[in-house]
């Protein structure tokens, strides 16, 4: 009984913790489409998970993001990550997975608006043949509703 009363306990404060930390969810646009959110760990760093859509292709990305350098409304951000999707090529179809970075600048209005820009490179080791390997295409801006 002890136990499930800890365990209760560690939930309720993760999620009180969780639910206090400022959230974004937004859209993230370059080569394709993403659904994006954030949620901030503490200071500048934060998650973020995004969905995206490429052509015939669905992508999901989860990293991790550093401050590098923020001053005011404005962040100067870098991170590790993964990706997982699948993709449909000319009548073929598969799985494809990666080892991701992002680097970007976002800025925080004084409005709950956030604006970014960004890049994603990611190294593919499961994918089709024109995919497989490094990808340096992720380029996006980013517009997130803050909450």
């Amino acid at each position: 009984m002890k136990k499930f009363i800890a365990i209760a306990v560690a939930l309720v404060a993760f999620a009180a913790v969780s639910s206090a930390q400022p959230k974004a969810l937004g859209l993230r646009g370059g080569y394709g489409a993403e659904l994006s959110y954030q949620q901030y760990m503490g200071g500048s760093s934060f998650a973020e998970l995004d969905l995206g859509m490429f052509g015939h292709s669905m992508l999901v990305s989860g990293l991790y993001d550093f401050s590098i350098y923020s001053e005011g409304g404005f962040n100067f951000y870098a991170g590790p990550g993964a990706q997982v999707g699948l993709w449909s090529v000319d009548g073929k179809s598969g799985l494809d997975a990666a080892v991701a970075g992002q680097i970007g600048f976002e800025y925080n209005f004084d409005i709950p608006l956030s604006i970014s820009i960004d890049w994603r490179p990611a190294f593919h080791f499961i994918g089709t043949d024109g995919v497989k390997g490094f990808n340096y295409t992720g380029a996006a801006l980013g517009v997130r509703y803050r909450f």
